[in-house]
Order: C-alpha cells, then structure tokens, then sequence
C-alpha cells in the first residue's frame, strides 16, 4: 500500500438499522469519501440483504475505499419474504443487549486489514445518536467519535431533558415555546416509568457530553431557538444541513449510482410524472415505518379520489395492519386517468420533478428536510417519533403545510389537498418554503455556513 493510501482518514459510520438514518448517514459517508476518506459502513446483516436484494447482487461491488461491513440484529427471522422494516422497539432492546460485541469484532477485523496494509487504519467512529454502544467501543480503541444526529434539532434537545422529565415533570421543556405535549417525542406520553424506550433514550443521551462532537442534518436558521440553546451546551456542535442539498451540489464521479434503499425502486413513475402539468401533482409517501389501518387507507384514497387532484401514491407492501389490502374497482376507475400507484420511488427525484405541486407525508426528518429543498409544501400526517414535533414546526413555526387529524376522514383529505394545491393558503405556503429552500441552498453552496461547518468539523476533529 502506498503512502498517500496510508495518510488516508478512516471513518466508520454506523446507522440506527432503520431506512431513514440509514438514509441521512450514507449521504454523509458519500460527502466524506468525496472528500478523501476511506469509508466503512456498518449495516445490520438484515438491511444489508435487503439493500442486496434492492439494489441488484452487485451493486455495491467496485467502490474504490467505499466498503460495508454487517452484524448480526439479535432479532428472530422474520417470516416469508423478509423485505419490510422491523420492529422499531425490538431493535432497540437489542441495540442495547447484542451489538456491542459483534462492533467490537469488526473493530479488531479493520485493526488487522490495516496492519497488514490493505486498508488505511481506523481513525473516527461516527455513530447514530441511538447506537451507544459504538461510543463504547470507539472509547475501547481511543478513536475520535462523531455523533450524527439524523432528527431535527429540537427531538436531539428533547431526548437530553427525558431524564429531567423522568426526575421532576420539567414541563413545558426550554427551549420549546408554545409547545403542545402531544408535538413532542412519543415516549414523553408514556404512563409506564420502566418504558423500555426512555431507558434506550436515555442510556444514548449519556454518550452525547463523551463525543468528540456532534453533527446534525439541519441549518440554523431552521432552528434557531433549539439551536443556540445546544450552542450553549455542546462545545463542539455543527449543522451541516440539508445534507441532500450539500450533496446535491458536490460532483460526486463513481457515487451516483450508490444508494441506500432498502425496497426497489419503481422508476416508471418519473416516466409518468413526465407527461404532467407543472406543479399539479400530488405526491403522497408516508415513509419507511408509518403503518395504518385499512380503514384509514380507504379515507385517504377517497380523499384523494374525491378531490379530482391527479396525484402519485407510493404504497409499500407493510403500509397496511394486517398485510394485503385490496382497493376496490370503483376507486381503480376514479382515478384512472389522474392517479398511479407504486411501491417505492428514488423520493428526492420525485420531490425536485416540476410537476409536484404538494406533499402528503408523515413528518419523518428526510422527508422534511428533503420537501424544504424542493420547495414543496405539505400536508401532514404523524405517526410516531419525532413526526409531530415536525409537523409542529412546519405547521406552525415555518407555515409551509397543514396537518391532517390523526382520524383521518375523506372530507377533511380532500378539502386539505384543495387549499394546498389551489387555494390561497396553498399559494401562501408555496412562497415560504421556496424562502426556506433558498437560504438551505445558500448554507449548502460553498461559503454557506454548512458548507463551511463540514470543512471545519472534518479538521477539527475527523482530521485532529
């Protein structure tokens, strides 16, 4: 191996093993192979065959210094095809339980490679705010540790005050005016203090003060309040968001065709998008996790029927309690000329297409960020996590979209859809998202404060 390979960075990078941080980390791991690191990705053996099966058997072959390495999930096999996301909650009791030794092999593995001079050794670890144990592992080895953030600002500063909350109640939470219970995490609403969740949270939330500083997939003009609140209590704090936009605007050579999604993507729909009308589709994607009841799929699709808007429905095979689902003839011949159907789609693609005009969604952090970028407004439906503190700030904070109630009707749907793709209110927020994607495309261009925040955490501490 030559010198100039040997003065190479080393970064492994290590995902929470669900399709939305595995997401937002591979997009980091792209913008520092780019600019020179080695890099290691660390999946679970489950999302790796998935991203196999996804992506083709090969497509992951012949990316010079661009290498994945997987662990076991400690979780029983799932039944039949194996092609959807686990249970968040299972995943999170066996973080804590399975993965610190499996890490630590790979760890010594990479020790090896490098001693025997096929790989640069290791030099950081960058973890998933919610895989401790890659802290614990980093600190055994006494490398450089990075926690990645891949929420939005004020979830990272709800999950540091869960603890207090568990102590003393501390309600209303600073930093978060006008803040309703039900806007933040989930677990906040918890009745049961053993609640295996806030003692995942809380045992991440302990790594935090020991990295060597922490990175988050936002701009501070985002989130301004939040953010100078954890200026104030992180030495070591940098927003190098939107991660996608940033991306966007590096040549990225042999990465283009490296993606990180775990269901096959349905490309026909781009073709689809095509032949349509600037900014009159609807494009409805309730993310990786978010599953309803078919009762709720049947107000949605009526809504979407009834509101006569042509509109691209993205429905995974898990979206559905229960498994199949059946939408019937008479809703097939109503949109027939206006809807399609698929079962997964390259998002980003989609959101920046001329032709969409607004944005179903469930609040997840990429879709957010991603919907800014495009300059699409939304309507909003949360699920669980830290969706309804989005939807809060978009709703609310930023005045880009409007939330659609928990029970869902079809009136409510269609009457939504209408004001956001015809009406005043729709036109309104139409205009402040195109001003939040602006200043995202300004922090994302060289001399943005993103821009910059990268170069500086990658000498300050990747490169220390």
């Amino acid at each position: 191996m030559g010198n100039l390979a040997e003065t190479k960075p080393h970064a492994v990078l290590v995902p929470f093993p669900a399709q939305g941080h595995i997401n937002a980390l591979f997009k980091l791991a792209k913008l520092l192979h780019l600019r020179g690191f080695h890099i290691t990705f660390v999946n679970t053996e489950y999302n790796h065959k998935r991203l196999l099966k996804s992506r083709g058997s090969n497509s992951l072959d012949g990316f010079n210094g661009f290498n994945f390495e997987t662990i076991p999930d400690g979780l029983t096999p799932l039944e039949g095809n194996g092609d959807v996301s686990q249970d968040i909650l299972s995943l999170c009791q066996s973080i804590r339980k399975n993965f610190l030794q499996p890490f630590r092999e790979i760890l010594a593995k990479l020790h090896d490679s490098a001693a025997a001079g096929l790989i640069p050794p290791v030099t950081c670890i960058v973890s998933d705010c919610y895989m401790p144990f890659s802290i614990q592992a980093a600190e055994e080895h006494a490398l450089t540790t990075i926690i990645f953030n891949p929420f939005s600002a004020c979830n990272f500063l709800t999950s540091l005050h869960i603890c207090t909350l568990l102590d003393k109640g501390l309600i209303p939470l600073k930093g978060l005016k006008n803040f309703r219970l039900k806007d933040l995490l989930g677990l906040v609403r918890t009745t049961d203090p053993n609640d295996s969740r806030i003692e995942f949270v809380i045992e991440a939330a302990d790594t935090f003060h020991r990295a060597s500083a922490i990175v988050f997939n936002t701009y501070n003009e985002l989130e301004s309040d939040v953010m100078n609140d954890l200026y104030s209590m992180f030495p070591s704090l940098y927003t190098i968001g939107p991660l996608s936009s940033l991306l966007n605007q590096t040549p990225q050579s042999n990465l283009e065709s490296l993606g990180s999604n775990l269901w096959k993507e349905d490309t026909k729909c781009l073709k689809w998008l095509e032949s349509k009308e600037p900014r009159s589709i609807v494009y409805v994607n309730f993310g990786s996790i978010t599953v309803m009841t078919p009762e709720q799929l049947l107000e949605f699709a009526w809504g979407l029927a009834n509101s006569k808007q042509p509109f691209l429905w993205i429905i995974r095979p898990d979206l559905v309690i229960g498994g199949s689902f059946i939408l019937s003839s008479k809703f097939e011949n109503e949109i027939s000329d206006r809807g399609l159907i698929a079962s997964w789609c390259p998002q980003e693609q989609v959101l920046n297409h001329p032709s969409i005009g607004g944005f179903l969604t469930h609040c997840g952090w990429n879709s957010t960020i991603e919907s800014i970028c495009a300059g699409v407004p939304m309507l909003c439906w949360p699920f669980f996590a830290d969706q309804p503190t989005n939807c809060r700030y978009i709703c609310n904070e930023w005045e880009i979209g409007m939330e659609i109630d928990t029970n869902v009707k079809r009136e409510e749907v269609e009457k939504l859809i209408d004001e956001l793709m015809v009406g005043e209110k729709g036109k309104m927020m139409k205009q402040k998202v195109m001003e939040l994607k602006k200043k995202a495309e300004e922090n994302s261009s060289p001399g943005g404060c993103s821009y910059m925040n990268l170069d500086k955490v990658i000498k300050e501490v990747f490169l220390k």
